[in-house]
């Protein structure tokens, strides 16, 4: 079965069409991609766990909802992914920061883990890994399977956009991991480049184009 989230809210497919377009500015850009991550962590965490507590009101006491269980981590695939982390932040204040930075061997083309920085629980968190772009899954699985050897048990993947390419690749290699994506597009082209995308999203957030 497959544990592909694609949310279709109207406020996040709005703002995608944002994003999309090649005349939208850095600042734009930026701007549009905290609000889209923002909108996605709110469905993220829809599924977090809830337990009772008594407090009282002005009025009377009574039980009511906080939640429980696993503490957040949004860990960011440099360089790209930090443009979502304040977004998702706004809504999970707590949460603590990792980092996790890959690069593409230009010769093999496969990702090289260059920097890892991460909160030493990371066993105890749920993990959102969080990068705009799920394309060939290559970073993304690299990513995970950083995360996994370093005791990470509890993961999902958030992105802006993927394709299906992107999506069976992470799905075969780690089956356990949900998927969250504002938009499933239609392929990859022949240099690995989502269609029909939004460009190096990256070089878009950072106005290094």
């Amino acid at each position: 079965m497959s544990r592909v989230q694609v949310m279709e809210h109207p406020l996040i497919q709005h703002k995608l069409t944002i994003l999309r377009d090649k005349n939208t500015g850095t600042k734009d850009f930026r701007e549009a991609v905290n609000e889209i991550a923002r909108l996605m962590a709110f469905e993220v965490s829809r599924d977090m766990p809830l337990q009772d507590v008594e407090i009282e009101t002005p009025l009377v006491k009574t039980v009511q909802k906080k939640l429980a269980g696993k503490k957040v981590a949004i860990i960011p695939i440099l360089r790209a992914g930090l443009g979502m982390v304040d977004g998702m932040l706004d809504l999970i204040p707590a949460a603590k920061v990792g980092h996790v930075g890959m690069y593409r061997d230009h010769e093999t083309l496969e990702p090289v883990e260059y920097f890892v920085k991460l909160p030493s629980d990371i066993n105890e968190r749920l993990l959102l890994v969080v990068d705009p772009m799920l394309a060939t899954g290559g970073s993304a699985i690299a990513a995970i399977d950083s995360l996994k050897k370093r005791g990470a048990s509890t993961i999902k993947f958030v992105c802006l956009v993927a394709a299906p390419e992107g999506v069976a690749a992470l799905e075969k290699a780690h089956p356990d991991v949900e998927i969250f994506t504002a938009a499933l597009d239609e392929r990859l082209d022949e240099n690995g480049y989502i269609l029909p995308g939004l460009g190096d999203a990256g070089d878009r957030l950072f106005g290094t184009m």
